[in-house]
């Protein structure tokens, strides 16, 4: 059963998701759905997506940064450079689900 603070969470969530290129169906959303690599979001929509949540959710948005979970990757001109891959925390709905029955922000 889905409470009422889980389903303004998706509701909020839910025009940052998309749909299937083939298929209109709307993707399904879960707490275990992670919001960049599921969900695709970038960092700029992430950051829309974070600024609603605090304030329509009225969070309080404590130590979050977005830079947690989309750090600032080393720029190189050589195309040919392999960059190490940079370990970035999840960034689930079920953190902004807990997080807002919390009423401020859990996770660093």
């Amino acid at each position: 059963m889905v409470d009422s603070i889980e389903q303004r969470v998706y509701e909020l969530v839910r025009p940052y998701a998309g749909t299937y290129l083939f298929n209109v169906k709307p993707v399904k959303l879960t707490p275990e759905t992670d919001l960049d690599i599921d969900l695709g979001i970038d960092e700029l929509e992430a950051e829309d997506l974070m600024n609603e949540f605090f304030e329509k959710l009225n969070v309080e948005r404590d130590n979050f940064q977005i830079e947690t979970y989309f750090p600032n990757l080393p720029f190189s001109w050589n195309p040919f450079k392999k960059t190490e891959p940079v370990p970035v925390p999840d960034f689930t709905i079920g953190m902004l689900i807990e997080s807002a029955r919390a009423g401020k922000w859990l996770y660093d």
